[in-house]
């Protein structure tokens, strides 16, 4: 099953910063448990490794950001709220002072992940939750490694732990495509750094053909998105629209049985967008930059860019 890295909390929401306050009560530093299991102990040395990988080598943040480790005794941090139009691809945004507007709502808690989803669905929204394994606070918190994702493999630590920590070094406001395909291309390509460095070639390439099959997914996300774009736009009653929807998650679903719900459901499309529409953009971008370094410098001035010129230069990608 796919795993969503999570996004930037809106902490000014209150759910949310409460949220936060409670997993910050589980933190405990990696050397202050001596009654850790052996098992756990060694996880959390592989994490150590990741991230000081990740400083070192990868160039990101050096800070206390996963450095410590809270158990939250559940099996994912907070849940995603993804909602759509009916009719529509494009996602219904939530806004908040100072983060500006996401596409989708976080909670820590799963009940209130819900209640709002019940909401949106009984306003006409398609809607999709998805729980989420780690999150990123943009560094306005020292955030912690989870148990939620500690006992992972070890590839999937180090991604999850590359992705946060990308969106500490470039965040575009009111973008979350761009935020999140940015993080996706910095996870993939330091995971492919580590594994090599480690000598761990046969995980490299199951790390690769994971990666691969995601794409195809996301491939196929997109020409379906496409298609249900240009469906919307017609002039069709809404039964005959429902028909036609219908259509395209069915022959969806049955390429992806496991993954894609069986329900005609645009949020869902939206998730599966959101992480990454831009990647093949922003891996042409990297390619072209030479070097991380410079490859960062070039998404901060993107970032900071408006939103016309910023989808301009990254049109300029392959599909």
């Amino acid at each position: 099953m796919l795993s969503f890295p999570l996004s930037r909390l809106a902490l000014k929401h209150p759910t949310l910063y409460i949220g936060a306050a409670t997993i910050r009560e589980h933190v405990v530093g990696l050397d202050d448990r001596p009654a850790t299991p052996a098992e756990l102990k060694e996880r959390l040395e592989t994490a150590r490794s990741i991230r000081e990988f990740a400083s070192r080598e990868l160039h990101l943040p050096d800070n206390a950001s996963y450095t410590a480790y809270a158990d939250l005794g559940r099996r994912f941090a907070v849940w995603n709220v993804f909602a759509a139009p009916k009719f529509s691809v494009d996602p219904k945004s939530e806004c908040f002072p100072f983060t500006g507007c996401v596409a989708y709502r976080g909670f820590f808690s799963e009940r209130e992940a819900q209640r709002h989803a019940d909401k949106l669905r009984a306003e006409g929204y398609d809607v999709y939750v998805g729980g989420i394994l780690a999150y990123s606070t943009l560094g306005w918190f020292d955030d912690p490694l989870l148990s939620t994702f500690i006992r992972y493999p070890d590839a999937q630590v180090a991604r999850l732990v590359f992705h946060e920590l990308a969106h500490q070094v470039v965040y575009a406001k009111n973008d979350t495509t761009f935020n999140e395909s940015f993080a996706v291309v910095v996870e993939e390509e330091g995971v492919r750094r580590w594994l090599e460095r480690e000598g761990r070639a046969a995980e490299l390439a199951a790390f690769q053909a994971a990666q691969a099959r995601k794409r195809e997914l996301a491939a196929r996300i997109k020409e379906t998105r496409e298609r249900l774009k240009h469906i919307y736009a017609m002039q069709l009653s809404p039964e005959a629209m429902l028909e036609q929807k219908k259509g395209e998650f069915d022959r969806l679903h049955a390429a992806f049985p496991g993954i894609v719900p069986a329900e005609p459901n645009n949020a869902f499309l939206v998730s599966i967008a959101l992480y990454n529409e831009l990647v093949p953009a922003f891996e042409r971008v990297l390619a072209e930059s030479g070097n991380l370094d410079a490859f960062y410098e070039r998404a901060r001035k993107l970032a900071a860019s408006g939103r016309a010129e910023r989808d301009a230069v990254l049109a300029r990608a392959p599909n």
